[in-house]
């Protein structure tokens, strides 16, 4: 009589799984694979081997002057150096200490977001909108509580560029929000001055928005009325952000289908029940790559406040890149600012892709 008891389940084979399957799957699995792996190995050979030898093997990093360089690689004593400069910019020295809390506070509040099983993450969050850009301007200005008081035209470097994002992160979205919902209005008024509004702003570049609000905004004030200049690039870059942020909201708002709607009238719910309820956390959770994608550009345009005499992260760069000091550092010094931007670019991404996979509702087609 055969035997007809089942063998137990036998591992899969060794050439498919751990490193060797991923390589076996991903570079070895066609013969076009092969060859654009080959392909490459020998672009990684013949580019990134000379960078490498450049940026790391031969570079110099400890010293104080451009004399500590040898000049065969490359010289980040330059961003050790002047690397107080590009994160505080013209904030006195005595000041640092109320920077670095600020930059301490942001990360406090923030870091819980990104780990689920944090309790108080809700309140962090209202804390972040809310009480927060108070102590920061606080601690920034100063003026208050016997703090030396900073004139916005000291505010510079890293800190600048935080400011000038946050405020217009903060400020976009909810503005955004609420010209999508004008512009879907049924109330003909309400819908114009939102269409207008959205069209004339997306109409024109930023550098130009920044530009009016510096030079030719103060031309049509009263005389001694005066807007402080930060505070003119903060508006219009929040003004001209929001409709775009309007756009990717009202492209949500479209998705959802008209059996949502229906519903919450069914419901007895009123018009922005409805929205806060039901409409809009649906609408922003299938436009979370487009809202982050906003945000990564608005990092990335604050650089342009630089036509109007404010020196964030890349101009403090440009600046001490000029000093006769020290020479052929421009590479070095770019490289720096292109990874700063990287760095909190790349960290909202991922932290959008990982809000993503927490939303799922497995709707994804």
């Amino acid at each position: 009589m055969s035997d007809t008891r089942m063998l137990p389940n036998q591992p899969p084979p060794r050439a498919t799984t751990g490193v060797a399957g991923w390589i076996y799957a991903n570079l070895l699995s066609t013969p076009l694979n092969i060859a654009l792996t080959v392909v490459g190995l020998a672009i990684i050979a013949v580019a990134f081997v000379p960078l490498a030898q450049w940026a790391l093997i031969d570079a110099d990093f400890i010293g104080s002057s451009q004399a500590d360089c040898s000049g065969e690689g490359a010289c980040w004593v330059f961003i050790g150096s002047r690397l107080n400069f590009f994160i505080y910019g013209f904030f006195p020295e005595s000041t640092y200490w109320r920077v670095n809390i600020v930059f301490a506070l942001l990360v406090i509040l923030l870091a819980p977001q990104f780990f689920d099983a944090f309790p108080f993450k809700r309140l962090f969050g209202v804390l972040t909108l809310t009480a927060y850009p108070l102590v920061a301007f606080v601690l920034l200005a100063g003026g208050v509580f016997g703090l030396t008081e900073v004139p916005t035209d000291h505010w510079s470097g890293l800190i600048l560029t935080l400011v000038l994002s946050f405020v217009g992160i903060v400020g976009s979205l909810p503005i955004g929000i609420l010209l999508a919902l004008g512009r879907r209005s049924k109330m003909p008024v309400i819908r114009g001055i939102c269409v207008v509004f959205i069209e004339v702003w997306r109409g024109v570049p930023l550098i130009s928005v920044l530009f009016m609000a510096s030079v030719m905004l103060p031309l049509f004030l009263p005389d001694g009325v005066n807007f402080d200049k930060l505070l003119r690039a903060l508006i219009g870059i929040v003004m001209f952000q929001s409709a775009y942020m309007a756009e990717v909201v009202r492209g949500g708002l479209q998705a959802i289908p008209r059996g949502q709607y229906e519903a919450a009238s069914a419901l007895g719910l009123g018009y922005w029940k409805s929205m806060r309820l039901i409409i809009m956390p649906q609408a922003l959770k299938l436009v979370i790559p487009g809202i982050v994608n906003t945000f990564i550009a608005l990092f990335k345009d604050t650089t342009l406040v630089l036509i109007i005499g404010l020196f964030e992260l890349l101009k403090t760069v440009e600046v001490a890149i000029q000093d006769p000091n020290w020479r052929n550092v421009a590479t070095e010094g770019h490289l720096f600012a292109a990874f700063g931007f990287w760095i909190f670019c790349f960290s909202m991404s991922r932290y959008s892709q990982a809000l993503e996979r927490k939303l799922d509702t497995g709707h994804k087609r």
